[in-house]
């Protein structure tokens, strides 16, 4: 059959357009697995789940530490605090010592009063008097401090010793003057660097009962003395005790 020159073009262009549906028809319904890997829509990524992790489900490996993590709850027990009526009664006070410290302390003071009061027995006269018995304490109390110190001990009861005779003497043995005497006894004893305070106590024993000097002041310096040699001898009896005196002068 013979083809004319329009025939074939009109037959090319069928052909054409015949291939072109081949073609778009292979594309919508492909047949080898190569054109169904070509042809297969790409996955969509999954999007995050959306809420707080609390609502999220505890199926998913991936959520499972979130939600444990955001559910545990940890009990935190409140720090103790302390009454404010025990604060206030504790105040800033140091801490007390210790029982065997405490004991040792107290026994060596009643020991070395002890003394004193039968020495006085013996020689039938006033030895101990009440600011003795506050030297004792502050010797086997604190004995650290100046107040301690056997220069203070010492001087600071024979300083005042003397700033009493002398204030009776000129004001006479009023209450006034006894305490005139105190608050001198006190600047003297500031001055002479020897602070003791219950030397202030004998400046008042003397202007209030005036005592003769001739028996008075030797028994205070012997007692003075005694005290001295008392604090020296028991911190050594105990292992441990803190040792008297800092210094001697």
């Amino acid at each position: 059959m013979t083809l004319t020159c329009g025939n074939s073009k009109s037959l090319r262009r069928i052909l054409d357009e015949y291939a072109d549906v081949l073609t778009l028809e292979g594309r919508r319904h492909p047949t080898s697995p190569a054109d169904r890997e070509e042809a297969a829509p790409t996955p969509a990524l999954p999007s995050p789940p959306s809420g707080p992790p609390a609502a999220q489900s505890r199926n998913s490996p991936v959520l499972s530490t979130d939600v444990l993590n955001t559910d545990e709850t940890v009990e935190v027990s409140p720090a103790p605090v302390r009454p404010r009526i025990r604060t206030r009664l504790a105040g800033r006070a140091p801490a007390p010592p210790s029982p065997g410290t405490a004991l040792h302390a107290v026994s060596a003071a009643t020991a070395v009063l002890l003394a004193l009061v039968a020495i006085g027995s013996l020689i039938h006269e006033p030895v101990l008097i009440p600011p003795l018995a506050a030297s004792a304490a502050i010797i086997h109390s604190v004995p650290g401090l100046p107040l301690a110190q056997p220069r203070s001990v010492i001087a600071g009861h024979l300083l005042c010793t003397a700033v009493g005779y002398a204030v009776a003497a000129s004001l006479g043995t009023t209450p006034w003057a006894a305490a005139l005497a105190a608050g001198i006894g006190l600047a003297v004893m500031t001055v002479a660097r020897t602070p003791h305070s219950p030397a202030c106590a004998t400046s008042v024993v003397i202007v209030l009962h005036t005592p003769q000097p001739a028996s008075f002041v030797p028994l205070l310096v012997g007692s003075t003395v005694l005290l001295v040699l008392a604090g020296w001898a028991l911190s050594y009896a105990r292992p441990g005790a803190a040792r008297y005196p800092a210094y001697w002068w």
